[in-house]
């Protein structure tokens, strides 16, 4: 796994496309925060794990484009369109993640989109 934070989200965002729970749990801290908005945020391994596991039980495919990615210090700033394949159907999904790292690993994950766009596609 690469050392420099940007890398580290570069290959996060890349390895999401595997599908793997697993694979995409080494990428976080010991106890983690994600905060997938507008909802409430998923605190320590077990439920970021269960947060993970829920998206990808309904994906077929995804892949996310990083459009552009900067890091300030230990937060990396990536914006990226999300393009998943939900139930027979493709959502391309634009938003912007912040990444609060530990060394090489994710700390905090908080992931701004607009919600609308998703369940729009969906229905």
């Amino acid at each position: 796994m690469a050392s420099d934070p940007v890398a580290v989200i570069r290959d996060f965002c890349a390895a999401w496309s595997a599908l793997d729970t697993d694979r995409m749990m080494t990428y976080f801290a010991a106890e983690p925060t994600y905060h997938n908005m507008p909802g409430p945020p998923a605190v320590g391994t077990e439920a970021v794990r269960a947060t993970i596991q829920r998206f990808l039980g309904s994906w077929q495919k995804t892949d996310w484009e990083v459009l552009n990615i900067a890091a300030a210090g230990n937060v990396v700033f990536a914006e990226r369109v999300d393009r998943t394949d939900v139930g027979g159907k493709r959502i391309d999904l634009p938003c912007v993640g912040v990444f609060e790292m530990e060394g090489d690993k994710i700390n905090a994950w908080r992931d701004y989109f607009d919600l609308a766009t998703y369940t729009r596609a969906l229905s």
